[in-house]
């Protein structure tokens, strides 16, 4: 079992590239610790910058880091930095375009206990509606590297969500295809990238992004069982979103599932029924978090009392099926 979170790959690259690039500089909002980006402020003192419980500031900051030729990576507890300082990742990051990676850590439900109040179950629709603002949720550890990576070589805004937790492995540092905004495919023991995956033989399309690709696979071997070929589309690039790959498996399969650790409303399962919509109707169904104040709980503990597991999403991919003959 994986005992290393998403954030901590996250900074286990950046201290790696940190030791040839002084341009990085990483920003914590009084969160360096819960980012897991302790080490690198150890590390790396002068490449660190410590704003405190002050979000806005911390975005500000980084925009102007930006604009004098650095790489900001600004960390904050993702229900903070999608809410508190929303303006300013419009206004100084995506309007101004600046090279600033915002990565909100302890995302979705991942605080558990502590409530709605600590929960980021609105990011992907907020952070999507931003003109020049890029989403991504990426699934593991491995493709969390190969994000961070990428990220270092372009110069556009974009918001990363993380959880809290380390999720099991999906892929492994061998076999991790990566393509900057494709969907990487999983389909039994096969996984490719989008283009060149071959969606001709499925029943079923499962789009899902962040913690919940792992639970989208994991219904997919239960799936199999029932004699059901389910393709899980690993959606870690939520914006831009991987259109090309969506139409060609939706029309290939006799419907589509979605499954987001999100509000029901502007995320994944909203984005993916405007493309299969518009381009090749077929039958979709969101699966998500409730338009409700979550129960409080661990992350497990919500996910099976809403579904969110691999039994969950199986039993609603078998209903959804069945009700397309």
């Amino acid at each position: 079992m994986n005992k290393i979170p998403n954030r901590q790959a996250i900074c286990d690259v950046l201290m790696e590239r940190a030791k040839t690039d002084k341009d990085i500089v990483v920003l914590c909002s009084d969160s360096r610790g819960s980012a897991s980006l302790a080490p690198f402020a150890e590390a790396y003192p002068e490449q660190f910058v410590e704003v405190g419980i002050a979000e806005q500031d911390l975005v500000s900051i980084s925009a102007g880091l930006a604009k004098c030729g650095k790489k900001p990576f600004a960390a904050s507890p993702a229900s903070f930095l999608s809410t508190r300082s929303y303006e300013q990742a419009k206004v100084d990051v995506a309007y101004s375009n600046t090279n600033v990676t915002l990565i909100g850590i302890s995302g979705g439900i991942s605080y558990g206990a502590l409530g709605m109040s600590h929960h980021s179950a609105q990011d992907i629709a907020a952070m999507s509606a931003i003109p020049n603002m890029r989403v991504y949720l990426p699934s593991d550890r491995f493709q969390t590297a190969k994000l961070i990576d990428a990220l270092l070589k372009d110069e556009k805004p974009s918001y990363i969500r993380v959880g809290r937790n380390a999720v099991e492995d999906i892929y492994s540092e061998e076999s991790c295809p990566f393509e900057m905004d494709q969907a990487t495919v999983i389909c039994g023991e096969t996984v490719q990238t989008s283009r060149d995956a071959d969606f001709s033989n499925i029943d079923l399309a499962i789009v899902a992004c962040g913690e919940m690709v792992k639970p989208a696979c994991d219904a997919a071997v239960l799936l199999k069982e029932q004699g059901i070929c389910a393709a899980v589309l690993d959606m870690y690039c939520v914006k831009p979103l991987d259109t090309e790959a969506i139409i060609r498996a939706a029309k290939n399969a006799k419907a589509v599932l979605t499954v987001e650790e999100h509000a029901p409303f502007g995320g994944l399962g909203s984005m993916v029924s405007q493309v299969v919509g518009s381009e090749c109707p077929k039958r979709t169904v969101n699966l998500a978090l409730p338009d409700a104040p979550v129960i409080t709980g661990t992350s497990k503990e919500v996910f099976d009392y809403y579904g969110l597991n691999a039994e969950g999403i199986a039993k609603k991919a078998a209903e959804l099926l069945q009700n397309c003959r």
